[in-house]
């Protein structure tokens, strides 16, 4: 009977680990962003600039853009985005209520030991800017309206997006805490890519 549990016991754990062997392998794909030049066998324009869009998609609905992007006045914290706590507000400015300002425990670097994310300009995004529950489509149609992407051209997003050091802190986010996909190069060149074929939404 132990020699037989003993053969089980290989087995079970034999599937098991290529279960997680197979996991990992998904997580680290799913870490990964298509180049620009993947999409060049798309021969119709604007349907290759909408691919380019879903990929980037990959980051703005990763929670380290998402839980900055809160459809309310309350941020976002961790993989699983939970509500902050201490429950802080955005306030007039996107830095907090005059009570409770982000500067007030969010410095100007990640604080590790606390598991604290930091940045010279920690804040929330406009209003807006809101995308939390939105799909890719939506969030792509509001990056180029201009009434809601701070009033930048589509073109402006290239450098917000690609080297913007705030958001750049989505890839360096600090203990505890999954960086978004790919690296902000790769996000920036996307983006490039996005605007000059037409900067073309994808449908859903």
């Amino acid at each position: 009977m132990m020699q037989m549990w003993g053969r089980a016991g290989v087995v079970v754990a034999t599937l098991a680990m290529g279960m997680l062997t197979a996991y990992a392998a998904a997580e680290v794909a799913s870490d990964k962003l298509a180049s620009p030049e993947s999409f060049a066998g798309i021969s119709d324009t604007a349907t290759r600039s909408a691919a380019v869009f879903s990929e980037l998609g990959k980051v703005l609905t990763s929670p380290r853009c998402v839980n900055c992007h809160p459809a309310s006045d309350r941020p976002r914290q961790g993989d699983r985005a939970r509500l902050h706590q201490p429950p802080v507000e955005r306030g007039a400015d996107g830095h907090g209520l005059p009570a409770m300002r982000c500067s007030s425990c969010h410095q100007n670097a990640n604080f590790d030991p606390g598991r604290v994310p930091g940045h010279p300009e920690w804040h929330l995004a406009p209003r807006e800017m809101a995308w939390e529950g939105k799909t890719v489509a939506e969030i792509c149609a509001q990056i180029k309206d201009p009434a809601r992407n701070g009033n930048r051209p589509v073109e402006a997003l290239i450098d917000h997006i690609g080297k913007d050091t705030l958001v750049g802190w989505a890839w360096a986010p600090g203990f505890g805490r999954t960086p978004a996909p790919g690296t902000q190069a790769q996000a920036g060149a996307l983006v490039k890519a996005w605007a000059e074929s037409g900067a073309a939404c994808p449908a859903n």
